[in-house]
């Protein structure tokens, strides 16, 4: 946003160094840019910045040989009351600790003197809690002159006419948006603020005809609506030559209202970029009488008396407190009572002193979109609360014209105990450490998803629909997630499409269940496709691997988690299998079905909300010095009963010396009857104190061999 250098100089001292001349009605312009000129808007820049107001550029603007310098501020939508060269001067009069001068200007009335009288009606005071009106009669429509157009076309905006420019000066100067129509096309001067009616349309001042909707707030008269609120006029009561009465409209719009009004319509104009981000309530009246002075100067006419102010219900005044000590403590650096009462007195706070080193009041009406209140109790007996702005932000006013630069850089003191490690951070960190070693690499999703994940893949919590967000961005981001694998197959496929040979990626969130169920904290893993670079051994990513790595995981968190076959959808049949503790679920793995991918992907997901979140205690044992034994023992048995059945039920048995067992070869065929298999199976015996004999082992190993025949009805061949 743009601002004229000599417009600023209206309103405070800018320095002997800016070469500025004053015409005849004691504005300043600017003929040539001297060397020390530039110095001193360098150092005006850098005041600026330092407030918050970033000073991006220091263009210049040529008339003929004249020369205009500007400051393109970059104005955040939080601070509108610096969108105007008024605005802009306050903060630098604070800042160099002079004086702000306003805008003085010959305001005179008259009475009416017949024609139509005017009235203002507020059908919706919440879109419109103030319109002010008045009537300038006697105009007489035409060029402005040079001065006006000068200080328009220097910050790019278009000269008109006469009129219509005096309310733009005044927006640029006041910060209040305002417009002029002819008094003559509105029937009685009756002006009604209401919302647009279902299929009205309204022909605006762009040659436009629009269709409105009852989201849209416009200005009226008995019958037809003549102008968007706040955003842009009516056609038909455009300013034209014939035109010899005006009714000029300040008003303040509710900035919800504009903003969703000029988003349906799609447009967007110097009036809605303000009122969208909060006008000033309070400047309504002055700003109305500043510009009808304007235009009974440039115009001609006479403002006639009798001016209309209608106001509907306003939120209280949002109050302040601030105190000097805590003032201290949170910036770290002392402040003057005398400096503390400067700032805020010339900031538009009017502070109040009520106590030692305290002061309160009120903000002003052009930064309240700033000061977002809270309720306070008062203090005067009574049980009630005010509206009262955040102390903090108070701070931040102060400290921002004493200067941050001039704050200390210090560490704050860390007092107390230190309350160690949280046990879910340090066992997510771990998990993260552990995955990146097997080589995985992390991912992070959005928490939202497709309804149709629920249906494609499985998931382990959840029952009923999930929770659905009312605003989705798209159907991609339409509910809640309550698994981790879809988003990480997806990002498997969105790599395969790119070239890549294999992917291996992780992912540690949270899952929504949905209902009144807690959120519940989860690990996915998903693999596939040929892993290692150029210079690399190549391995093929399987199923099998991928559940060695989660085991890893969960020997880490010191569990011994039971796997067992398993069905759920979006999992080949025959390669899913699910993990229990306890009887209860901890997760699943399994090859994913439909997938657009290049190569198979096999996914994983663990509950780690069901793991224990404590750090395992690392146990060391060396290995015995004496030779061991193994055992092979070759069981037949039902097919349906699986290798992790005959591990349980081994490990069950108490048994002396036994260091191990391993799987070593699953059969069918010859010599095997139908439905059944061969399982072998290898023990190694050892002893920590001495070496064992063939006897010993077969005296420990003879009840193991029992106690399966017993439990599975199993006929055995033993290999030595």
């Amino acid at each position: 946003m743009e601002f004229l250098v000599s417009w600023l100089a209206d309103y405070v001292d800018l320095g002997p160094d800016i070469e500025l001349e004053v015409d005849s009605g004691g504005r300043h312009f600017m003929r040539t840019v001297r060397t020390e000129g530039r110095a001193e808007i360098s150092k005006l820049r850098d005041e600026l910045t330092s407030l918050g107001l970033s000073v991006e550029a220091v263009p210049i603007s040529m008339f003929g040989t004249e020369q205009e310098l500007k400051l393109d501020v970059e104005v955040t939508s939080n601070r509108p009351d610096c969108m105007n060269h008024f605005g802009l001067a306050r903060e630098i009069a604070v800042k160099r600790k002079q004086a702000l001068r306003k805008a003085v200007f010959p305001f005179t009335e008259s009475l009416p003197r017949g024609g139509p009288k005017i009235s203002v009606k507020l059908e919706d005071p919440e879109g419109c809690p103030r319109f002010t009106a008045r009537v300038i009669r006697g105009v007489r429509i035409g060029s402005s002159p040079e001065w006006l157009v000068r200080r328009l076309e220097a910050i790019g905006s278009r000269s008109i006419n006469n009129v219509v420019d005096a309310t733009n000066l005044c927006l640029w100067e006041t910060g209040q948006p305002m417009h002029a129509y002819d008094l003559e096309t509105i029937p009685e001067g009756e002006i009604r603020v209401r919302r647009a009616r279902a299929g009205e349309k309204l022909t605006t001042l762009d040659g436009k005809e629009r269709e409105l909707d009852t989201e849209v707030l416009v200005i009226a008269d008995r019958g037809r609506a003549i102008g968007l609120a706040g955003i842009m006029g009516g056609l038909d009561t455009e300013l034209t030559a014939r035109t010899s009465a005006v009714l000029l409209e300040s008003a303040h719009f509710d900035r919800r209202r504009i903003r969703i009004g000029a988003k349906r319509l799609g447009l967007h104009t110097d009036a809605s970029h303000r009122f969208e981000r909060g006008a000033d309530y309070g400047v309504c009246e002055e700003a109305s009488r500043r510009c009808a002075a304007l235009i009974a100067e440039i115009a001609g006419g006479t403002i006639e008396a009798g001016a209309v102010d209608a106001q509907g219900p306003r939120p209280e005044p949002v109050g302040w407190r601030l105190s000097g000590p805590e003032l201290e403590r949170f910036g770290g650096v002392a402040v003057p009572d005398s400096e503390i009462e400067r700032i805020l007195s010339g900031l538009g706070f009017a502070p109040r002193r009520v106590g030692e080193r305290l002061w309160e009041g009120e903000v002003p009406s052009w930064r309240e979109i700033d000061f977002e209140p809270r309720r306070a109790p008062v203090d005067d007996g009574e049980t009630r609360a005010r509206r009262e702005a955040w102390r903090q932000d108070l701070f931040e006013e102060v400290l921002r014209h004493v200067g941050f630069e001039g704050i200390p850089s210090t560490l704050p003191a860390i007092g107390g105990v230190d309350p160690g490690v949280n046990a879910e951070h340090d066992r997510r960190d771990r998990l993260r450490d552990r995955l990146v070693g097997f080589g995985y690499a992390e991912a992070i999703h959005y928490a939202f998803g497709k309804r149709s994940w629920d249906r494609e893949l499985p998931r382990l919590v959840g029952t009923g629909d999930p929770i659905a967000l009312a605003n989705p961005l798209s159907e991609l981001f339409a509910v809640m997630r309550r698994s981790l694998v879809p988003g990480l197959v997806t990002a498997g496929e969105f790599n395969s499409h790119r070239g890549a040979r294999g992917v291996k990626l992780f992912e540690s969130g949270h899952l929504f269940p949905g209902g009144d169920a807690a959120e519940v904290e989860a690990l996915a893993l998903v693999c596939g496709g040929t892993l290692g670079g150029e210079w690399d051994h190549h391995l093929e990513a399987e199923l099998l691997a991928l559940k060695g790595e989660v085991e890893a995981v969960f020997a880490d968190l010191g569990v011994v988690a039971e796997v067992a076959p398993a069905a759920f959808p979006g999992i080949i049949p025959g390669s899913g299998a699910v993990w229990t503790l306890s009887g209860v679920t901890i997760g699943y793995l399994g090859q994913v079905g439909a997938t657009d991918s290049a190569f198979p992907l096999f996914a994983a997901e663990i509950l780690l909300d069901r793991l224990p979140s404590g750090r395992e205690r690392i146990r060391i044992e060396p290995p015995s010095r004496f030779p061991g034994i193994e055992v092979d023992l070759t069981l037949k048995h039902p097919l349906a009963v699986s290798w992790g059945e005959l591990e349980m039920a081994i490990r069950a048995e108490p048994v002396p010396d036994l260091a191990s067992l391993a799987l070593k070869a699953r059969y069918q065929g010859a010599g095997v009857p139908a439905g059944a298999v061969a399982t072998t199976v290898t023990f190694q015996y050892v002893s920590a104190e001495r070496s064992l004999t063939q006897d010993e082992v077969n005296a420990r190993h003879a009840p193991v061999v029992a106690a399966l025949e017993a439990r599975f009805g199993i006929a055995r061949e033993e290999k030595r």
